[in-house]
């Protein structure tokens, strides 16, 4: 280096710094000789100044000189690995300053380039996602380096069922900015049934810019995000079990247990519809005999009727006397109890042979009939529409006696109008011989 001529002021230095190249994050350094051109001995401090300041010393900082002589210092450079440092050529300048003359002070400069570097730091959240097609995620993005980025994203992996989609696809950054961008992964078919599939991959942002600086050795490579879309299957394992145990269920109801509540249901209606008529023991030795459901002309309004040829049921008539008959309704509320009654008029006796009884709304309830002090039959009204009775040996019924219907009303049924009637009315038709008493 050949010193710069002498300053103008007294005691001024002949000064002179050689431009320099460094790298962030390296160290380099340059030198500035100081020569004493005045005539007498002279101290000379010196400090670093401007943009190079913060990462720059002088060794030593500190120097005095003779008349005439002259004296090297090294000036070191040190500047961070920083997007704080940019890029380019930045000023250096050592300010010098005389002890004995301040007035003289010197603030020589020089060019120190910095050269680029590119980095950037990447990071995705979050690293699992579950979803049955498709999972979201998000790239945040800073550049590091001291130059401006361009960065792109670069999807891997293996297999390449997944699909992937940046939204934005690329990133202009200024060094220390940061930026986002949003992922989304999808693959085409779905899991059913089974176990959660995992498919990992990587997302690899990169700078375009820095293609050519990854190739040189000792370059800083940052390793590839690694992350994994987790696919759940569509139906749970679970279900599975559900499903089979319910298929199993409706098995064993159709194999098994309907075909037993069907036939238990129809044993028990079977026997609750059988006509039960009363048997025939007793002093006039009656017997019964289960009819063919035929109604004999029964009468609402509890009136009597008898062959042509004879008087009503107190009417007389001589032999073996006429064939009569008579009906007795009833009609009575839901919950309630009423009975019907036909009294056997005086010097007559009734010989019944037949009676039907009518339950033409379908009632729910139960129904008595009585001869006198005897009870002939009990039946539940749910059991039937129309049910008759016929005795071969007449059932004598005697004069001033009664033929009695008693209807326990529990619930009224619903005729074929379809519109459920208001109270229960059930229908006996009684039909016989009735004679004169033998005087």
């Amino acid at each position: 280096m050949t010193p710069s001529a002498a300053s103008s002021g007294p005691g001024a230095p002949g000064l002179d710094i050689p431009a320099v190249t460094v790298t962030p994050g390296g160290n380099a350094s340059t030198s500035l000789t100081v020569r004493n051109d005045s005539d007498i001995v002279e101290a000379y401090t010196l400090e670093v100044v401007g943009d190079c300041a913060a990462w720059a010393t002088v060794e030593p900082a500190r120097v005095s000189l003779y008349p005439g002589t002259s004296e090297t210092v090294t000036i070191r450079l040190a500047p961070p690995r920083s997007p704080d440092v940019r890029a380019g050529d930045v000023p250096l300048a050592v300010r010098v300053l005389p002890a004995e003359h301040p007035d003289s002070v010197t603030v020589p400069e020089t060019t120190v380039h910095i050269e680029a570097f590119h980095e950037l730091r990447t990071e995705m959240q979050p690293h699992r996602r579950r979803g049955w097609l498709r999972g979201r995620y998000r790239l945040a993005v800073r550049n590091e380096g001291n130059t401006p980025a361009q960065v792109a994203f670069t999807p891997e992996q293996r297999g390449e069922e997944l699909r992937f989609g940046f939204t934005p696809a690329e990133l202009a950054l200024e060094p220390g900015e940061s930026a986002e961008t949003r992922l989304r992964v999808r693959i085409g078919k779905p899991v059913w049934f089974g176990k959660p599939v995992v498919w990992p991959f990587t997302v690899r942002a990169t700078d375009t810019a820095a293609a050519e600086e990854a190739e040189r050795p000792g370059a800083l490579v940052r390793p590839p995000l690694e992350a994994e879309f987790v696919q759940i299957p569509i139906f749970p394992k679970w279900l599975l079990a559900v499903l089979a145990a319910l298929i199993a269920l409706i098995v064993a109801w159709f194999a098994l247990v309907r075909p037993a509540v069907r036939s238990a249901a129809k044993q028990a209606a079977d026997e609750v519809v059988q006509p039960r008529p009363t048997p025939g023991g007793g002093q006039n030795g009656q017997s019964p005999d289960a009819g063919t459901g035929k109604s004999n002309g029964s009468q609402p309004g509890g009136g009597s009727t008898t062959s042509p040829g004879g008087g009503g049921p107190d009417g007389t008539s001589g032999g073996a006397g006429q064939q009569s008959s008579t009906t007795i309704d009833v009609q009575t509320s839901g919950g309630a109890t009423k009975t019907g009654t036909y009294v056997v008029p005086k010097g007559k006796i009734f010989g019944i042979t037949d009676i039907v009884v009518a339950n033409f709304q379908g009632d729910e309830g139960v129904l008595t009939i009585n001869f006198g002090d005897r009870k002939i039959t009990t039946i539940a009204l749910e059991t039937f529409r129309n049910q008759d009775y016929h005795w071969v040996t007449p059932i004598k019924i005697p004069e001033d006696a009664t033929v009695t219907m008693n209807v326990n009303c529990a619930k009224p049924g619903t005729p074929a109008t379809g519109q459920q009637a208001t109270q229960c009315h059930e229908v006996l038709n009684v039909s016989g011989v009735l004679s004169d008493v033998a005087r």
